[in-house]
């Protein structure tokens, strides 16, 4: 009788060691990803990266003229995006320049190191588009925002920071075209004010 309570106090006791074992390392893999998804923003657990495609999208795209920029640490970092809930709009703080000549601001900053700072589009005085960081990459334009939203940069003539025809009609088309995209509406394409309060546009 003694051997074989015994032996039943033994399984029962790799049982439970088993069992803590596992819970253990459920609670461990729970934690990694957990910490990657709020810390290093991993696409995990159901941020639900969502792109459309298809010949009715394909159709809205714009002509973009892509340049994109040097993975560097000063404006693309090459995180990988979670799901695109917004689009924000912005213009940029220097009048008269072009869509390109931002572009290079941008590629500038990696030697720079000035600050940080990037858009994934930016549109001219005479409508072109130029793309700088692949969709699926945060930009740094829209502060906490980043990791969730595509920013458009737009070019102005004067410190008025009015939108001129060619720059307005260009930037309709190239958010419509991402709001098919990413299966947005209108209301889900905001300013930079709208998060931060920013004077912009």
């Amino acid at each position: 009788m003694k051997k074989v309570n015994r032996k039943k106090k033994r399984r029962l006791r790799r049982r439970i060691q088993m069992v803590c074992r596992l819970i253990i390392l459920v609670l461990i893999v729970f934690g990694v990803f957990q910490i990657g998804k709020y810390v290093f923003h991993w696409p995990i657990f159901g941020n639900g990266y969502i792109e459309r495609t298809g010949e009715e999208i394909d159709a809205l795209r714009p002509e973009l003229d892509v340049e994109l920029l040097t993975i560097n640490a000063y404006s693309r970092p090459a995180l990988r995006s979670e799901r695109i809930r917004n689009i924000v709009i912005h213009y940029t703080a220097n009048p008269g320049t072009t869509a390109m000549q931002n572009r290079n601001y941008f590629e500038g900053l990696k030697d720079s190191h000035v600050t940080k700072a990037s858009s994934h589009f930016v549109i001219g005085l005479e409508g072109e588009i130029v793309q700088c960081i692949p969709c699926n990459e945060i930009s740094y334009a829209s502060n906490d925002r980043n990791f969730d939203t595509i920013s458009i940069e737009c070019c102005i003539e004067d410190e008025t920071g009015k939108f001129n025809g060619n720059t307005y009609n260009s930037l309709i088309k190239l958010t419509t075209w991402l709001m098919g995209r990413y299966d947005l509406s209108s209301e889900d394409v905001i300013r930079h004010y709208d998060v931060t309060g920013k004077n912009c546009p």
